[in-house]
């Protein structure tokens, strides 16, 4: 049977490598390739080496404005809903009635589509500032914890799912010992919980990080980068340059290239950090 599945593995593969290839690969290389050139169509192309890579850092300051609103947006919001989904987790997983109903309310943000969400938080968020004659657009302030507010009640609930399944398959025996031990609540939790639930902590941190350094559908509708493009995330950003700026097509080509390298070694770093915490069960 091994046999049989190592001869014909590449029969089966082959439509899905092909499709991969088609899908991502050719494109993503394509996309380094236009990031060193000026081109206003792939066909149309011409070679400026790291010109649109320094244009992008000297001429175009929103750019480094985005980068560091993405951050702290990153950090605010990888924390708090990492603490809050974990919080939650611990609740739910404490024998309370209707534990399953409370779940499921909670995962139901994270089904609700990211420009739908943006729309709906903007009516509300507009609706509690008006009161004091501003809106979302009044400063870059209220769009920056508007986000974070959208970001958290989207995710709460995808990452406490999580969390619940990494507290429920601690074995009863290291909880069982810990309480014969005389541990009191805190030190199970420092010292039991939360070293067995590491390798949830790497998803959900590997997961809050990547969606909020990527975020794009959410910024868009909620403030739109307003005002002046104090608000605009790194994805938004790279979104205006592109499509709104003329002859700025290989600058944005540029300014996406930097961004995956960004994320790519800082989610590869986050990875890493919290692997080396895990332990075995």
């Amino acid at each position: 049977m091994q046999k049989t599945l190592k001869k014909y593995f590449p029969v089966f593969a082959l439509p899905t490598v092909i499709a991969f290839a088609i899908a991502f690969v050719i494109p993503f290389l394509l996309g380094i390739y236009l990031s060193f050139t000026k081109f206003t169509t792939v066909t149309n192309s011409q070679w400026v080496g790291l010109n649109n890579y320094i244009r992008a850092f000297t001429e175009d300051h929103d750019f480094l404005n985005a980068l560091i609103f993405t951050t702290k947006f990153t950090v605010v919001s990888v924390v708090l809903i990492n603490v809050l989904a974990f919080v939650i987790a611990l609740l739910l997983t404490r024998g309370i009635r209707g534990t399953n109903i409370f779940r499921t309310v909670f995962f139901m943000p994270n089904l609700i589509g990211g420009i739908v969400l943006g729309y709906i938080w903007q009516l509300i968020i507009n609706g509690v500032l008006l009161n004091f004659g501003v809106d979302i657009t009044f400063s870059s302030t209220y769009g920056f914890w508007g986000l974070v507010v959208l970001m958290n009640w989207q995710m709460v609930g995808y990452m406490m799912i999580i969390y619940v399944a990494g507290i429920q398959n601690i074995s009863s025996d290291l909880m069982e010992a810990a309480e014969i031990d005389g541990a009191s609540s805190w030190q199970v939790l420092k010292s039991v919980t939360i070293p067995m639930v590491m390798p949830s902590i790497t998803i959900c941190t590997f997961l809050t990080l990547t969606n909020s350094f990527k975020l794009f559908d959410q910024n868009f509708a909620l403030s739109g980068g307003a005002p002046a493009k104090s608000s605009s995330m790194l994805a938004l950003d790279i979104f205006s340059t592109f499509y709104g700026r003329n002859g700025y097509e290989g600058v944005g080509q540029a300014k996406a290239v930097v961004f995956f390298i960004m994320v790519a070694l800082i989610a590869l770093i986050q990875l890493r950090l919290t692997r080396s915490k895990e332990v075995e069960n």
